[in-house]
């Protein structure tokens, strides 16, 4: 499965922390999905009294994610996969799939993407965006405060050129309370 290497797919915190070494990393657009905080947090950005908000992959017709793409070279691979699995399958909301991404310099390559499942009981698709700007804000789990994830994505997201409005306003939201 690793003989040729694997790309991974970030949008939110693999963003500013993958976690692991690789190769390359180049911009990437994934095709029919949305970022969104549309992910109750119950481990890293919020507790079970308390959930936090964090972003998933949501199917949206017509809808494109700019991210980025990392690759794993085959000698570690394997291993990434299972430190990836280890990050984003603790509660298992999300489905781990292979879906090809477009990178910025026009090849497409299958990546490693994490979808979130929207018959999972964490799955918080269709809030508001001041219900989940009073979430951001108030909300703290063991990787810290719920307001630092957003506050960070949105950082790295503006130094890699990618405008998400979405992001952006929850971020006026989330610094006005």
């Amino acid at each position: 499965m690793y003989e040729n290497g694997l790309w991974v797919f970030g949008y939110g915190s693999l963003i500013w922390k993958p976690g692991f070494e690789y190769g390359q990393k180049q911009r990437a657009t994934l095709f029919g999905f949305q970022r969104a905080f549309c992910l109750w947090s119950i481990h890293y950005r919020g507790t079970a009294a308390q959930p936090g908000l964090v972003l998933g992959l949501d199917p949206a017709s017509g809808a494109r994610c700019e991210g980025v793409a990392y690759y794993v070279g085959a000698e570690t691979a394997a291993d990434v996969h299972e430190y990836l699995r280890a990050r984003e399958l603790v509660s298992y909301a999300y489905f781990e799939r292979l879906l090809q991404v477009r990178l910025a310099d026009g090849q497409e390559v299958p990546a490693l993407c994490y979808i979130v499942d929207p018959q999972h009981s964490q799955y918080a698709g269709g809030l508001e965006p001041a219900a989940q700007a009073s979430t951001i804000a108030s909300a703290a789990g063991s990787a810290g405060p719920n307001r630092d994830y957003l506050l960070n994505t949105a950082r790295h997201l503006h130094q890699l050129g990618i405008d998400d409005p979405d992001i952006q306003r929850l971020v006026e939201l989330v610094t006005l309370s």
